[in-house]
């Protein structure tokens, strides 16, 4: 059976000052393989009864694991951690989280995005996104509100440059044409409404 290790692993290795056990079956998730990098945590080959102790964690439910398959099944990859209530209440573990590329239609712009709640689960989409040192333009079809946890964001609407720091909130309406960019790299939480705006243009 296949191992994973994801990046909330790799934190809870580096607190308790332990190595990873890894061997040829171990899938070691994009961000988790970063976070190795970063905190220089060292993995280990592991013996045949550390094997045999691998468990699944209590954490998981039959709703996360469902969806861990279809995904596996249909040869993606798992794009973050969360937990999940029946009532659909759920927590994103955000060090978990595997960015992808965004299609801005600038080829030269590094933007970088990963939804996390989506039309499938409510009225809203939301989820991270990263500009690294970019901008591109973006006619919005929807309401959009962001946070920004780091970096600087720099908009600019009707020849207007506002600036947001980490920190700041921005909401931005419907039909708005904003260039967006940053000097740095920033990262920010959206929240766009509705959520099935893609339906609508």
């Amino acid at each position: 059976m296949k191992k994973l290790i994801c990046a909330d692993d790799v934190t809870k290795a580096h607190e308790a000052g332990e190595s990873l056990c890894v061997d040829s079956d171990t899938i070691i998730t994009p961000a988790a393989e970063d976070l190795i990098d970063e905190l220089q945590v060292s993995l280990k080959e592991c013996s045949a009864a550390e094997k045999s102790a691998d468990v699944l964690p209590d954490s998981l439910s039959k709703e996360t694991l469902l969806d861990l398959l279809k995904m596996i099944l249909a040869g993606e990859t798992v794009p973050f951690q969360c937990e999940k209530h029946e009532s659909g209440l759920k927590v994103v573990k955000g060090n978990s989280v595997d960015m992808r590329t965004f299609d801005t239609g600038n080829p030269n712009a590094k933007v970088f995005y990963q939804e996390l709640v989506n039309k499938e689960e409510a009225d809203i989409r939301a989820g991270f996104l990263e500009i690294d040192h970019s901008q591109f333009d973006w006619e919005l079809p929807y309401e959009e509100i962001d946070y920004v946890i780091s970096g600087t964001l720099e908009m600019t609407i009707e020849g207007v440059k506002y600036t947001a720091h980490p920190g700041d909130v921005v909401f931005v309406p419907k039909g708005s044409k904003v260039t967006w960019a940053s000097p740095d790299k920033v990262k920010l939480f959206y929240a766009t409404y509705p959520a099935n705006w893609s339906d609508l243009v």
